[in-house]
């Protein structure tokens, strides 16, 4: 894949309890992993998607990402709140 030279990369980082989260997940819904790659890769272009958490006092923002394993759309699939440090 190659980067655009003009957007920033990004270090996105996991957290212990995201890998235990999603191995376990991962036991019910197999397709876990291919739903968050591109939420994954569009952070790490750079890209801020989701809503941002209000009054928190931390840059937090929450992205619903689809399930392909049930067929309910968004509103059934997942959510992943991540932390954007600057």
């Amino acid at each position: 894949m190659l980067t655009d030279p003009l957007q920033p990369t990004v270090d996105v980082r996991f957290t212990p309890e995201f890998k235990r989260n999603l191995r376990a997940l991962a036991k019910r819904y197999r397709n876990i992993r291919a739903d968050i790659e591109p939420v994954i890769e569009q952070l790490q272009c750079g890209h801020v998607i989701g809503d941002q958490i209000p009054r928190l006092g931390h840059t937090l923002y929450k992205v619903r990402i689809r399930n392909t394993d049930s067929r309910r759309g968004k509103s059934g699939g997942y959510r992943m709140i991540y932390y954007l440090r600057t």
